[in-house]
């Protein structure tokens, strides 16, 4: 039953890694240039901070897990990777709020603060980030549930 545990909570952690970094590479690698009325607008991902936060918090959670992947828990260890657990998904959680809430205006703009929609010029810039969001909640879900089995299976809250 324990190595059964453990081979879950590595899949998880080794998919969790696979999405953050997808995640952080996808969101990277953003940019499209293109010309309106011969003026050039050029869209890349450090120009927005909260696209910027979102790469952090990706690069830092793929880190994370390639670490944790190879700690064995075991009494302290598997405490402290139960806090950082969930550190690394709320970490995910603001990156995903942040990037989410930008990326929305992007696509449908802001008529009462006078922001344009920008992703009819600009699209392959916004699939890219919609695939970069996509990535990056699959890797905030698969940590939701690294979450909830280290909790269930290290720390043992119901028994004594």
């Amino acid at each position: 039953m324990a190595k059964a545990s453990r081979a879950c909570a590595l899949l998880l952690r080794f998919l969790a890694m696979a999405a953050t970094i997808s995640a952080a590479a996808i969101m990277a690698t953003s940019h499209e240039t293109t010309n309106i009325f011969s003026i050039t607008i050029k869209a890349e991902f450090y120009q927005i901070p909260s696209f910027t936060f979102f790469v952090i918090a990706n690069s830092i959670s793929a880190a994370y897990s390639l670490i944790a992947l190879f700690l064995l828990p075991a009494g302290l260890i598997s405490r402290w990777l139960a806090v950082f657990d969930v550190i690394i998904a709320m970490l995910l959680t603001g990156a995903m709020a942040s990037a989410g809430s930008i990326s929305q205006v992007g696509k449908k703009g802001n008529v009462h603060a006078g922001w344009l929609p920008i992703c009819d010029e600009v699209s392959k810039y916004c699939n890219q980030i919609m695939a970069a969001l996509i990535s990056g909640f699959i890797g905030l879900f698969l940590y939701t549930i690294i979450v909830l089995h280290t909790i269930t299976t290290e720390l043992n809250p119901l028994l004594p």
